[in-house]
């Protein structure tokens, strides 16, 4: 991809090589074949890139959160297409997905996309970088504070730090775990796209995190699960009514 930075590659100690294997999105993936998704000649009933198509569909009309960043994105001028603004294809090592801010497209990556939840969650956390690339004038490739309030927002907000997900994780905690995720996990999408040291990516996360963390549009508080989201949505639209009735 034109004007995009080396993505870094996992460590040689094998804690670090645990860690980015649990990295599932980036905001700028390799991508292999731009607009040209590999395919083998034997296939199951569908394709890889059926079953991605199939599943992001699904996505767009029923989940919460991503039909709340939808209307939030058309509200800001910056209307959602599908055909245009997503890009099935395969990716390089165990990313799940990516923002392509040089084309403002999405890019899911169909070789590691296991399912309708990681299909979920990977389609959000990648809108709230494309909502943010829309509101703000954020300078992905040069500005490391830019980047880190982004994947700030995209772990407190999109349910990467869901109490299910750190299950998942064999991750647990009490006090003041969501901000714990929520710093591990921004920390981890830095180094996936930056060759800089983990300390620099925790310094420009630690740098910014008290406003980003408390950055809660479009959704106005934290979605910890789809009822919230529900919610959010149903407060988004209700305030959208009420503004354009003023």
């Amino acid at each position: 991809m034109a004007g995009a930075p080396d993505v870094r590659r996992p460590g040689s100690a094998a804690g670090e090589q645990l860690q980015q294997q649990h990295v599932s999105c980036q905001v700028f993936p390799t991508r292999l074949a731009q607009g040209n998704p590999q395919q083998g000649f034997l296939s199951s009933f569908f394709t890889s890139n059926e079953k991605c198509q199939l599943r992001l569909l699904r996505t767009l009309e029923t989940n919460p959160y991503v039909k709340l960043l939808l209307d939030a994105m058309k509200h800001s001028g910056c209307a959602v297409n599908k055909d245009r603004h997503f890009s099935c294809e395969d990716c390089n090592g165990n990313v799940s997905g990516g923002f392509d801010a040089s084309t403002s497209q999405i890019v899911l990556c169909q070789n590691n996309i296991r399912n309708q939840a990681h299909m979920n969650r990977v389609v959000t956390h990648e809108l709230i970088h494309a909502f943010d690339h829309c509101r703000a004038h954020v300078d992905w490739f040069t500005n490391l504070r830019h980047l880190a309030c982004s994947e700030v927002r995209a772990a407190n907000l999109s349910g990467d730090c869901s109490l299910v997900n750190e299950i998942f994780r064999f991750h647990f905690g009490l006090k003041q775990h969501h901000q714990t995720c929520v710093r591990d996990r921004a920390t981890l999408s830095i180094l996936a796209v930056r060759n800089i040291s983990k300390e620099v990516a925790k310094n420009a996360v630690d740098e910014v995190f008290e406003s980003c963390f408390n950055d809660y549009e479009p959704f106005g508080r934290i979605p910890h699960n789809k009822t919230y989201a529900r919610y959010a949505h149903r407060d988004f639209q209700n305030r959208d009514r009420y503004y354009s009735n003023i």
